[in-house]
């Protein structure tokens, strides 16, 4: 016990110190955990020899991870999902699993005779990194973004594949039917019960128990426990029980409390989890490394392959098709979890493990510097996939009407960038004088707006609005007015101050209004050439104002029916 509390004790220095170098380089802090671990570990300084410890704190961490990765699976969210996010997702896996099965074994892994080196890998390298992936696109803002959605909406289904696989994965060894069925209804019963008990029990538990904290932290780690437990029952595996505990627990009413309190113990164990999985690495030789450099390779190809194509397919645009390719080019840490399963099951070569933990440090670097610069990326593809004949939004609409937009000449007015500002414009314009909306064009790049403004009668040109050249062919110059309605955070490769300079440059008359996010940036635009910029926040504040002095008057509900009334008669591009 004291040696194991010593163990823990060095995980957590170690763990923290080379996070804190991981956090002021701008590294992974995964990859910060993962040397740590070799640091320490048998294969490194040797301070951590015990396997009953390494043992230990690995399955803990492993079992809150995959509590709070089932956590943040919503489940409605799969349900809402569009054809595009289907389409897309489902062709991601089964295409990534096909390629990877056929390329794993033709490089001489096994696939039978009790070894699935290939089918474990060609799993393994179908998964993309929640973690990596949502920490990039939170911190440049791009979670609400059409690319940005697309991207949450595969990485959701590849999480519930990866729940399936782990349903059959204990009987790989003799995979009949029977077999398959009886592991299949072993997860339904599991499921059954998680889901009946979280539905009926918990939420009459949680609300007796909402306002004692520790209380509440205290159920959700023995919902986790039991759950794991009746899965050890029904001959499944623990960490497959945390992760269905997660999952009940998505839809429950205090998911979010539970979340919120968890958080802490999570990012602990999480840490624990991969500073243990560090310490089973072993100094790399040639053939480890070259097979961690194949495992990479295919992963970014096969990515850029089965999401780039079906996204393209359903006519999404270049840009909109190659940003969620970049987006999940990674192997996923839910990865490792199938690829420590199988090493426990003896389904994979320790060798073939090892190299596929070096592929996911080798791509969570390297994704995240891609993630990063991924405007840039796409900017530079887009211009080589056209040369060699595959067509943009706005060539395939030129190519059908014969006219680029389909509707002719920029009009005199024009709308630079769409998002919800832009559509309770068109909204409010098609309520009030819908004759202007004939005067109106729209330069933006997302599909969805392309394809809905078209469809409306209305002149939308394809193209990105931060890049010059597409100012100049749109003919930005003839316009009377022009508007600037996107926020700094929205947009890529630009801002409102750099636009508005770019358009005073190429149309001197133009009355230009643009948008402010902060107080002091209505000097700089105005500095820049703006004829009238808006700050949204004075306006939301006049509208606050109205509400608190309808409330003192007891005037509430009207107010809420006259905007109800407003609401109903919208039909926004953007709802």
């Amino acid at each position: 016990m004291h040696e194991l509390i010593r163990d823990i004790t060095l995980c957590i220095l170690f763990a923290w110190g080379l996070g804190l170098l991981a956090h002021f380089s701008r590294q992974p802090l995964i990859l910060a955990y993962l040397i740590a671990g070799f640091f320490i570990g048998p294969f490194g300084m040797g301070w951590v020899k015990s396997q009953e410890s390494i043992s230990v704190i690995s399955e803990l961490g492993l079992i809150f991870m995959l509590f709070m990765i089932g956590l943040e699976i919503d489940l409605k969210k799969i349900v809402r999902a569009g054809k595009v996010i289907l389409f897309a997702g489902a062709g991601q896996l089964l295409g990534g699993c096909l390629i990877g099965i056929l390329f794993f074994a033709g490089v001489g892994l096994s696939i039978g005779g009790g070894k699935f080196d290939a089918l474990y890998l060609c799993i393994a390298c179908a998964l993309s990194s929640t973690v990596i992936i949502v920490k990039v696109l939170y911190e440049k803002r791009e979670l609400d973004t059409l690319p940005g959605r697309i991207t949450l909406g595969v990485l959701v289904l590849q999480d519930i594949f990866a729940i399936l696989f782990l349903a059959v994965q204990p009987s790989l060894d003799n995979l009949q039917i029977s077999v398959v069925l009886l592991s299949i209804a072993r997860v339904a019963v599991l499921v059954a019960t998680a889901l009946v008990l979280s539905r009926y029990v918990l939420p009459r538990l949680f609300h007796q128990i909402a306002r004692r904290p520790e209380l509440v932290l205290l159920g959700a780690l023995a919902w986790c426990f039991l759950i794991g437990e009746i899965a050890e029952r029904l001959h499944l595996s623990r960490e497959m029980g945390s992760l269905v505990a997660g999952v009940s627990l998505s839809t429950f009413p205090y998911a979010l409390d539970v979340t919120a309190k968890v958080t802490t113990l999570r990012d602990f164990f999480i840490t624990l989890f991969f500073v243990a999985l560090g310490m089973t690495i072993p100094i790399p030789g040639l053939s480890v490394i070259g097979l961690a450099l194949v495992i990479a390779a295919f992963t970014v190809a096969s990515r850029l392959v089965t999401t780039f194509a079906p996204l393209y397919l359903m006519k999404q645009g270049l840009r909109a098709s190659l940003l969620p390719a970049i987006n999940l080019a990674q192997v996923s840490e839910f990865s490792l979890v199938v690829i420590q399963t199988g090493v426990a099951a003896n389904h994979i070569a320790t060798e073939t493990a090892n190299a596929a933990s070096f592929a996911f440090v080798v791509l969570a670097v390297l994704s995240t510097f891609a993630m990063g610069r991924s405007d840039q990326i796409v900017r530079g593809l887009i211009g080589p996939l056209k040369r060699i004949g595959l067509r943009d939004l706005d060539q395939v609409r030129e190519g059908e009407s014969g006219q680029e937009g389909g509707h002719g000449e920029i009009r005199r007015i024009v709308i630079l960038g769409f998002f919800r500002a832009a559509s309770a414009l068109l909204s409010q314009i098609e309520r009030q004088n819908q004759s202007l909306l004939e005067q109106i064009s729209v330069i933006d790049f997302n599909p969805l707006v392309f394809r809905t403004l078209s469809d409306r009668g209305l002149h939308v040109i394809y193209g990105d609005i931060s890049n010059v050249d597409t100012l100049v062919h749109a003919g930005i110059g003839n316009a009377e007015i022009i508007i600037l309605s996107v926020p700094d955070f929205l947009l890529v490769g630009a801002n409102n101050e750099k636009l508005v300079r770019h358009v005073r440059n190429l149309n001197p008359s133009a009355k230009i209004v643009a948008t402010a996010d902060l107080l002091a940036d209505v000097d700089d635009l105005y500095a820049a050439g703006a004829n009238y910029v808006t700050v949204t926040r004075i306006s939301d504040a006049g509208e606050l104002y109205t509400v608190i002095e309808a409330a003192d008057a007891g005037l509430l509900d009207d107010k809420r029916a006259e905007i109800d009334v407003q609401l109903s008669d919208r039909h926004e591009v953007l709802p």
